[in-house]
């Protein structure tokens, strides 16, 4: 189970990457026209016009879609910003029980949060809601890439929960002390 998650953790923070790849790639494309179009009006020659329909919109939809399936892998990392130093103040059996509290309680809105965006999600499915932009880009899919992303950290806050509660840490918890003192890899 441990390898399992870990890998969708991983997958996750790969297909954001993909999604920031894309939004580097489209607006590199938009660029690219415009200065190849500044270039042949310098040569007196016709411009292409070159323009990426719907470029903000579908930029847009792209970095939802990275920021919510960034989510779990961060917070395994320790990548996630935590009260740190309220929980240093306390001694090591405190610190467990602020820290399921806390699991427990981000666990509950995680969930709570991905069931309506998911219901969000089917809604436009079903209806066929579309975009307004030049392409008609179908809602659904990046509402889906949301819900999915709040899915995943849903699970991932449930898994800190249970390490928290069995072995008193979270896994996170070395890299994060490495990134208060400043000793981060």
């Amino acid at each position: 189970m441990r390898r399992f998650l870990d890998t969708l953790y991983r997958v996750t923070l790969w297909l954001s990457a993909l999604c920031l790849v894309a939004i580097a790639v489209l607006v590199g494309a938009q660029l690219g026209g415009r200065l190849l179009d500044g270039a042949l009006a310098l040569v007196h020659l016709p411009r292409t016009d070159f323009v990426v329909l719907s470029l903000d919109e579908i930029c847009g939809y792209l970095l939802a879609g990275a920021s919510f399936l960034a989510l779990a892998g961060t917070l395994k990392a320790g990548a996630h910003i935590r009260v740190t130093m309220v929980l240093a103040a306390l001694g090591e059996a405190n610190r467990r029980i602020v820290e399921i509290f806390a699991f427990a309680f981000a666990a509950f809105a995680s969930g709570y949060m991905t069931w309506h965006l998911a219901n969000f999600a089917w809604i436009s499915f079903r209806f066929q809601e579309v975009s307004t932009g030049v392409i008609k880009v179908p809602l659904g899919y990046p509402q889906a890439s949301m819900a999915l992303g709040t899915l995943i950290l849903t699970v991932a806050l449930i898994d800190e929960l249970v390490c928290v509660v069995t072995r008193g840490r979270p896994t996170f918890r070395a890299a994060e002390d490495a990134i208060t003192l400043g000793k981060e890899g």
